[in-house]
């Protein structure tokens, strides 16, 4: 049957599509599932994963970035670097890996530290239930002597350790031949074998976690990097921003989605659900040079992290001086109103901002800082606007 061989297939829509011997919506079912099924033989078979090792490890090896945690088999020092990157860009990460490992230089440092103390290194890293689990971690491993689990079952077993994380710190740590399979490994694979499933399936992640590990080198030196280096090509070269590099690609000769010109179209990924948006009016209460703080909930969102006093709903001011004082202050001068937005992965805040001087002691949960007080809280990123106007309005104390 024609079907058979993709590359007659894909002639032969195309001459069916020129002939209009189908209709347009026939022909698009013919390619729905076309697609479908030569994407289930792609990751079934080694046809074109198995050529990727060599031409990948020696491309790494002459161009890969020089990043700390790519210096070291340390296990701790791999396991903070990959528990920082999830979800954050490398160059974001850079500052705080180096001031991390300064200040927390091995396990039991971070398993004995106070939780204030990591939650204000921490600041402005984002996803803050990751230090938790850091530290968590930490803790565990330091009660087995400091020796860490070195297996990817053992390690998934740590708090914030999934699948990806447990695979990468197996290989690159200790020499596990385990796939690693990130955003960009999705995005590699799904070029190189012009794969159009929805890379949102978690079925679909699962057979590109067993073709990669079935084309895995067998050397431990090439294991520690294999996966650096496919997650590497897919960061800086078959990149997700714009058209893919495919001049500069080891994989360029045999890249099914570059031969074919689909690799700019892929990977498919079903549509997000849109952030929910929530109205937020947050206040910079001033009193005697102090400004009012109170801690988050020990749950949900940034959990028991530090914010100023906010309300739901975006209030004028008329219905902002009276939300101050129910909490029992009197608003004496108003200042100055600010805005801002901060996105998180599935909400996003649009905020109103008032700075007032105001009198009376509030509710017993506010906390009163000082400039150097204000320093040394944490105090997430989503309210950096307020904390950078906090901060320059107790300077003028």
């Amino acid at each position: 049957m024609w079907y058979n061989n993709r590359n007659a297939a894909i002639v032969r829509l195309d001459r069916l599509t020129q002939r209009r011997k189908f209709g347009k919506g026939a022909i698009s079912i013919l390619r729905i599932w076309y697609n479908h099924t030569m994407c289930g033989e792609n990751l079934t078979t080694k046809t074109v994963l198995q050529d990727l090792p060599g031409p990948l490890l020696a491309w790494y090896r002459a161009n890969a970035r020089d990043l700390p945690w790519r210096r070291t088999t340390d296990p701790y020092q791999i396991w903070v670097s990959e528990i920082m990157l999830q979800q954050t860009r490398v160059a974001a990460v850079l500052g705080y890996y180096a001031r991390f490992l300064e200040t927390f230089p091995t396990v039991e440092a971070l398993a004995a530290a106070p939780e204030e103390r990591l939650m204000k290194l921490w600041e402005g890293l984002g996803y803050y239930s990751r230090a938790r689990n850091l530290q968590k971690a930490a803790r565990i491993v330091a009660e087995q002597g400091g020796r860490f689990p070195d297996t990817y079952q053992d390690l998934l077993a740590l708090p914030g350790v999934g699948d990806y994380t447990a695979s990468a710190i197996a290989s690159a740590a200790f020499g596990r031949r385990e796939a690693a399979v990130d955003g960009n490994v999705l995005r590699v694979v799904m070029r190189l074998t012009d794969c159009r499933d929805d890379i949102a399936d978690p079925k679909v992640k699962k057979a590109v976690r067993a073709q990669i590990q079935a084309v895995m080198p067998e050397a431990e030196a090439d294991i520690r990097v294999f996966n650096q280096a496919t997650m590497e090509l897919g960061a800086t070269v078959c990149a997700p921003n714009g058209p893919p590099r495919c001049l500069e690609c080891p994989a360029m000769a045999f890249c099914k989605g570059r031969l074919r010109g689909t690799a700019e179209d892929l990977p498919v990924k079903g549509a997000k659900k849109p952030r929910r948006v929530e109205e937020k009016t947050v206040f910079l209460l001033v009193r005697d040079g102090k400004i009012a703080l109170r801690k988050r909930p020990g749950t949900g969102l940034l959990a028991g992290l530090w914010e100023f006093p906010n309300v739901e709903g975006a209030l004028d001011e008329a219905a902002a001086g009276a939300a101050v004082s129910v909490w029992g202050l009197e608003p004496r001068r108003w200042e100055s109103r600010l805005t801002a937005k901060h996105i998180f992965t599935h909400v996003e805040w649009h905020m109103t901002g008032y700075t007032l001087e105001v009198a009376g002691d509030g509710p017993a949960d506010f906390v009163w800082a000082d400039a150097g007080a204000l320093s040394d809280r944490a105090v997430p990123s989503a309210f950096g606007r307020y904390y950078t106007e906090a901060a320059a309005r107790l300077k003028e104390e």
